[in-house]
């Protein structure tokens, strides 16, 4: 994941928004002329394709020819009156600085499918482009909420209509010294359900790996749900397999001090990696935009969900009443059937700006993926403004870092102070007198001092603060949660400390 891919990512991505509210519609699209032949079509069929093409030597893939020479043309090459297929679906040309490398598309029905072979009246002024990619509007024709475009990226919206962080269908390599890979999804073959029900096939193929995916997507009230399916085919050796990865946007938050860079008081599209382990812990790991890359593993044992999340929700934290950084969904990750043993990988960079995505986070499997091998696996993700880690335990819903010492009072040299708020049910009753106490994995000459209570007129929120010094020999992520007795009362808060 580095700034120069990130950047057409990011951009691609900033165009479903401005796209939103353009799109025009029409019945079915009339068949004669517009389509190819019929041809058999069906999941067997497609995994064949992408296991004969790992087979061959890596070709590449071919350019547009219609050229966009800034985000701002490519804007005005996609929308306006054009005609949508399937009653609700839009085509994105591809252009050179954007969305560079043509797709086939294909109208899928009862078993065959048939490639659009004149996209005339698809794109604006009547024009015969290739398509890069495609959104779906929802029924009031006035937004859509999931796209495609870009390499193997796509993303949807929560349940507030917003989009946010993205998805992709594999990492190739990420956050190693050597480039990363971005494979790419060339063709799509697309099934309509129901008005807001979608069956998309897709070809994934890059220079390590071929795929055959399937996405069962709905939009309901509580934001989209896809059901996926792929079949891998490794061509190489990979060194570092990203599974259902996620990608996003941290720049800073409360915790930082950006004053001289930006007057909103927070810019990120997720604020947070939480993890349901196999063992049932919770984790929520914060965010951060490092000074230099690096990579944060947690090993776990057939994981049950993961995903970045948005929890802070809150329209005055932001202050943007642009790009809504409080309406951005969080994406959860449920695997179907047993993944075995892995490592969920957070990988941040750092960033000085809201446009580049600068972290990724992904599931990276303990067996590696070599060549000639392959590998089927099926998961969901959710996209929703809903926490789908709320009512379990108690959750971190805020952290503050600062100087060390008592408010009023000198600060304490050589020290900063931490502070992890928690909220939820399993706080509910419970005082100073209740035995909570805080559990972590510093080193007793570390912390100068810690305490937990609960927050004033703050129902079921707890405080938990420690200074501890800065002037450790070497980086320690520090683990965190509260606890009374022997059960623990919140989930497992997991961050940096650096030396």
């Amino acid at each position: 994941m580095t700034e120069t891919s990130q950047f057409t990512r990011r951009s691609a991505c900033a165009l479903f928004a401005s796209l939103a509210a353009c799109a025009s519609f029409s019945p079915l699209m009339a068949q004669t002329g517009r389509l190819g032949p019929p041809e058999k079509f069906s999941w067997d069929r497609l995994k064949k394709r992408a296991r004969d093409l790992a087979r061959q030597a890596y070709a590449g893939q071919t350019k547009a020819e219609v050229m966009a020479s800034d985000f701002d043309e490519y804007v005005k090459l996609s929308y306006g009156e054009a005609e949508a297929i399937e009653g609700s679906v839009r085509l994105f040309p591809a252009a050179r600085t954007v969305a560079e490398h043509p797709v086939a598309m294909h109208i899928l029905e009862n078993g065959k499918a048939r490639l659009i072979e004149d996209t005339s009246s698809l794109f604006i002024g009547g024009k015969d482009a290739d398509a890069a990619g495609f959104r779906v509007m929802d029924s009031s024709g006035e937004r859509d909420w999931l796209a495609y475009l870009g390499a193997s990226y796509f993303r949807a919206s929560g349940s507030r209509g917003q989009y946010g962080l993205s998805a992709r269908a594999i990492a190739v390599n990420i956050g190693l010294s050597e480039a990363e890979e971005f494979p790419d999804f060339t063709d799509f073959w697309i099934e309509r359900v129901g008005e807001e029900h979608f069956i998309i096939y897709a070809l994934l193929n890059g220079p390590s790996v071929t795929g055959a995916y399937r996405f069962d997507s709905q939009m309901g009230q509580t934001g989209v749900t896809q059901d996926i399916r792929a079949a891998l085919f490794f061509r190489k050796d990979i060194k570092r397999l990203g599974i259902a990865p996620e990608t996003s946007m941290f720049w800073y938050d409360q915790s930082d001090d950006h004053r001289d860079s930006d007057w909103r008081p927070e810019i990120h599209d997720s604020d947070g990696l939480a993890i349901w382990s196999g063992t049932g812990e919770r984790i929520w790991r914060p965010l951060a935009n490092p000074d230099h890359p690096r990579v944060n593993t947690f090993q776990t044992q057939s994981p049950k969900g993961f995903g970045l999340l948005q929890r802070d929700q809150k329209f005055d934290h932001y202050q943007d009443d642009s790009v809504f950084y409080d309406r951005r969904p969080n994406l959860w990750v449920t695997p179907q059937g047993d993944w075995g043993a892995g490592e969920v990988m957070l990988y941040e960079m750092p960033t000085d700006r809201e446009t580049t995505d600068n972290i990724g986070a992904f599931w990276t499997p303990k067996e590696p993926a070599r060549a000639g091998g392959s590998m089927e696996l099926a998961y969901s993700l959710h996209w929703t403004s809903e926490d789908p880690t709320k009512n379990v335990v108690a959750r971190n819903v805020d952290f503050f870092i600062g100087p060390a010492g008592i408010p009023g009072k000198k600060v304490i040299a050589g020290a900063s102070k931490y502070v992890f708020d928690f909220e939820g049910e399993s706080l509910a009753g419970l005082d100073r007198e209740s035995g909570v106490e805080i559990v972590t994995n510093l080193p007793e000459d570390a912390v100068l001092s810690s305490s937990a209570y609960p927050v004033v007129d703050q129902p079921n929120r707890w405080r938990a603060m420690l200074d501890i010094r800065d002037n450790l020999t070497e980086p320690l992520d520090c683990r965190l949660f509260l606890q009374r007795g022997s059960d623990a009362l919140t989930e497992t808060v997991i961050t940096s400390l650096q030396a």
